[in-house]
């Protein structure tokens, strides 16, 4: 494997802010009021596929339709960014827009930075600003309208942080809850990490599944997670065809 190309990939992620037969038409359900994100500084519409998803992208629509989330807060951008005690969590290095990203939503976010992130080492380091979705619980999820270009079969790649220590298990060891992708309301694809990392800010990047895209055109994907995690982005390449 080429060493840089995960660096190559995070520095893209900065600059880029089956249905079987007979054929079914695949497409984002119907009456589904969920709409691509889009605010002053993200114009561009609904993420490319094959590209990158950013996770704190999710679709505008708020909680029971573009998300869900167990806390009405946005424990990052709305709470922990909003302290400049004992520690100063607004970094100078970003910027109001960054320090307090969809701070009225539920979904939890904020941002990588210097002294918490990048003040140790990282088997993949991640790149300073990038957002997060983080403060992570069971049954969570978030909707991605997305534009597949080229219908197929598309490894799933993402930058994380996974505190293994921190997921709910039941008496045998197994997780309460699982990650995986649903496709226009059906299930999609489970998800594995590839490893654990040493705690909620240590970063890593790697494969965490497969999927399949059976059409070409606007699809709704939906990420549902578990405590756990923090979750910057994904990369899908295309590995097959349909």
């Amino acid at each position: 494997m080429n060493p840089m190309k995960p660096r190559m990939i995070l520095l893209a992620a900065v600059a880029a802010f089956a249905c079987a037969a007979p054929r079914v038409q695949c497409a984002i359900p119907q009456g589904y009021a969920g709409k691509p994100f889009t605010d002053t500084m993200h114009q561009t519409g609904p993420a490319n596929i094959p590209g990158i998803v950013q996770c704190a992208l999710y679709d505008l629509g708020g909680e029971g339709v573009a998300y869900h989330d167990t806390t009405p807060e946005n424990e990052g951008s709305g709470v922990l960014n909003r302290q400049v005690t004992p520690y100063n969590h607004q970094r100078i290095h970003a910027s109001e827009y960054v320090w307090h990203f969809r701070e009225h939503e539920g979904v939890d976010i904020s941002f990588v930075k210097d002294w918490a992130d990048l003040n140790h080492p990282n088997a993949v380091s991640p790149p300073i600003n990038q957002f997060y979705i983080g403060w992570t619980s069971d049954g969570e999820w978030t909707n991605y309208t997305v534009n597949v270009a080229e219908p197929g079969t598309y490894s799933v790649k993402c930058l994380y942080s996974y505190n293994e220590k921190e997921v709910n298990r039941d008496a045998s060891g197994k997780p309460l809850a699982e990650i995986s992708f649903s496709l226009n309301g059906k299930p999609a694809a489970a998800c594995t990490l590839p490893r654990a990392t040493k705690g909620w800010h240590y970063w890593d990047y790697g494969q965490m599944a497969t999927i399949t895209f059976p059409e070409a055109g606007p699809q709704l994907l939906t990420f549902h997670y578990r405590r756990g995690n923090n979750w910057a982005f994904f990369v899908f390449e295309k590995i097959g065809n349909p």
